[in-house]
C-alpha cells in the first residue's frame, strides 16, 4: 500500500479485531452466543459497546471490524446507521491477530493514522480514546501501545486479575489499544507475526528482540520509558507507552471472571458505557 501524508488532524482510521474461536470460548459458553463479540454486557453486546465508543469520539473517522463472518453485524441492528453510512464496515478476518491487522492495512485506503483495539474491550469510553489518541500525536512516536499502571487498576478495582508487564518503576497492564501513525509502524505487526510463527522456540523469538533486551526485562533492570527506548533502538522505530489514567482501561474480557466483573462495573450508579 503507498504511504499517505496525514495532517495532525487526520481522523484516525479504527481497526476492530473481533474474530474469535466461536462455542469453544469461554466466555461465548458463558454468555450462550455463538461469537464472542456478541456477548451482552450491561444488556449490550461487547462490540456495539466498542464500536459507540469509537463513533462518540471525533478523533475517529472510520471503523473497520475484523470479523471471520461479516454477518454478525448483521446481529446489531442497533449500528445500523453506522453501517448504512459507511462508517462501520466488516473486514475478513485472518488466522491470527497481526495477520488480520497486515490484511487489514493492505485492505483499507488510506487507514493512517490507524488505531487498533479488540472487540472484547467493553468498557472503552470516548474520553479514553480522546486520551490515547491525543497522547498517540504528541509521543512523535511512529507506533503506541497503552498501558495501564498497576496502582491505578488496583486502587480502584482490587479484586481484579491481570496480566502485568513487569518494570523496574511500575508493573502495567496492556489495554487494548494500539496505533500505527504511519506505513513505516507496520514493521511492528510484521514482527510480531514472527514472534507468532516462533512461539514454540523461544531462543528464536530472544534472537528477534535481542538477549540483552530480553535480559534486562527479566531482571526488570528497565523503566517502562527506558525499556521503550531500548526496543526503538532495537527496531529502528520509535514506540512510545502512552500510560492510561482510566483503571477501567486494563479491563478486557478473556475470560467468565472478568465477565462478571465488567457486569459488576456496568452496574454502579452513574456508570458511563461510552462517555
Amino acid at each position: 500500500m503507498t504511504a499517505v501524508e496525514n495532517g495532525p488532524e487526520t481522523p484516525f482510521t479504527a481497526l476492530v479485531l473481533a474474530a474469535d474461536r466461536g462455542l469453544g470460548d469461554p466466555v461465548s459458553r458463558a454468555a450462550g452466543v455463538a461469537h464472542k463479540c456478541l456477548a451482552p454486557v450491561g444488556g449490550t453486546a461487547m462490540l456495539q459497546r466498542v464500536v459507540e465508543a469509537l463513533a462518540a469520539s471525533p478523533e475517529i473517522g472510520r471503523i473497520a471490524v475484523s470479523l471471520r463472518d461479516a454477518a454478525v453485524l448483521q446481529q446489531l441492528p442497533l449500528l445500523a446507521p453506522l453501517v448504512q453510512s459507511g462508517r462501520v464496515f466488516a473486514l475478513q478476518a485472518a488466522d491470527s491477530p497481526s495477520r488480520s491487522v497486515l490484511q487489514a492495512e493492505a485492505g483499507l485506503e488510506g487507514p493512517f493514522p490507524l488505531l487498533i483495539t479488540t472487540a472484547d474491550h467493553a468498557l472503552l469510553t470516548a474520553a479514553m480514546v480522546a486520551h490515547f489518541c491525543a497522547a498517540s500525536r504528541g509521543s512523535g512516536a511512529t507506533v503506541t501501545a497503552g498501558l495501564t499502571a498497576s496502582g491505578v487498576l488496583l486502587q480502584r478495582y482490587p479484586q481484579s486479575q491481570r496480566t502485568y508487564l513487569k518494570f523496574r518503576d511500575e508493573r502495567y497492564s496492556g489495554s487494548n489499544l494500539f496505533a500505527v501513525m504511519n506505513e513505516a509502524g507496520m514493521a511492528l505487526p510484521r514482527l510480531w507475526l514472527r514472534v507468532e510463527q516462533e512461539r514454540k522456540r523461544p531462543w528464536r523469538i530472544a534472537a528477534i528482540f535481542g538477549p540483552r533486551l530480553l535480559i534486562g526485562y527479566l531482571l526488570r533492570r528497565f523503566t517502562l520509558d527506558e525499556a521503550m527506548s531500548r526496543i526503538s533502538e532495537r527496531l529502528g522505530l520509535r514506540v512510545a507507552a502512552v500510560k492510561m489514567p482510566f483503571a477501567e482501561a486494563a479491563i478486557d474480557v478473556d475470560k467468565p471472571e472478568d465477565l462478571a466483573l465488567v457486569e459488576e462495573i456496568l452496574g454502579k450508579p452513574g456508570q458511563n458505557p461510552v462517555l
